[in-house]
């Protein structure tokens, strides 16, 4: 992923950093999207333009502010395996 404002900066170097986003089907419509290497952060959209657009700023925001910190900026987490969809049914009494 490619920061669109890498442009605006005038000074100094600039470092690109690239990370792998998952985007979900929101059961209410639209899009989740969440980013594995940097946790907490998940955005959503009511279509994937919006959500891509929501978490790219998500994603600068969010290195930015450990920059800010002094914090390292994470490498990203590779996802080899493709997700698995599993219906797991769980049985409790029911309540009283």
């Amino acid at each position: 992923m490619q920061f669109q404002n890498l442009q605006s900066i005038k000074e100094g170097p600039v470092a690109e950093y690239s990370y792998t986003v998952l985007f979900e089907p929101a059961e209410e419509g639209g899009y989740v999207a969440f980013c594995p290497a940097l946790p907490g952060l998940v955005t959503e959209g009511d279509s994937y333009e919006e959500v891509h657009e929501r978490v790219t700023e998500a994603i600068e925001g969010y290195l930015e502010s450990l920059l800010k910190d002094g914090q390292p900026i994470p490498p990203d987490k590779k996802i080899t395996l493709e997700p698995v969809k599993e219906q797991i049914r769980i049985a409790l009494p029911e309540p009283a």
